[in-house]
């Protein structure tokens, strides 16, 4: 059977600043995210499997990638969990409910690494993430290949 590819896209926004950076975006700013993510296997090919000729329900897809990323970062401020930090996130926090930390510094490529180790770990046995692209702005971008990362 073909191994076919499969790309849903997903938006949320959400504001971030980077911590140490040397540029305007050291400045709380927010973006309108967009997120591609490409998955790869073959269709089902089991007669009577109610998702026949399907490599994965678009609704399954969606389902996954809300639960382990939109839903966390939509409307959110992400911020990096570092001791520079650690009066800001406590003010932001006394407000804010959607005050998300990460480990990292969140640039568009760190949260890509962080995405795909996340819905790696959350696709069905059989079906691979194939690359993700996320939009920072309208002409920038930054792209996660499986291939790339072996």
């Amino acid at each position: 059977m073909a191994k076919i590819r499969l790309t849903k896209e997903f938006s949320f926004e959400s504001a971030h600043a980077l911590d140490g950076y040397d540029g305007l975006c050291r400045e709380i700013h927010g973006h309108s995210y967009r997120l591609f993510v490409t998955i790869k296997g073959e269709p089902i090919s089991e007669e009577g499997n109610p998702k026949l000729g399907m490599v994965m329900d678009f609704g399954d897809l969606k389902r996954i990638v809300n639960s382990e990323i939109v839903n966390r970062l939509d409307h959110s401020f992400v911020m990096r969990d570092s001791e520079q930090n650690v009066e800001l996130r406590e003010v932001l926090g006394a407000k804010f409910s959607k005050v998300v930390l990460v480990d990292y510094q969140p640039t568009c490529e760190n949260m890509l690494a962080d995405f795909a180790a996340r819905l790696q770990s959350a696709l069905p046995v059989g079906i691979e993430l194939h690359s993700l692209r996320l939009h920072e702005t309208a002409t920038s971008y930054a792209e996660w290949y499986a291939d790339d990362n072996r």
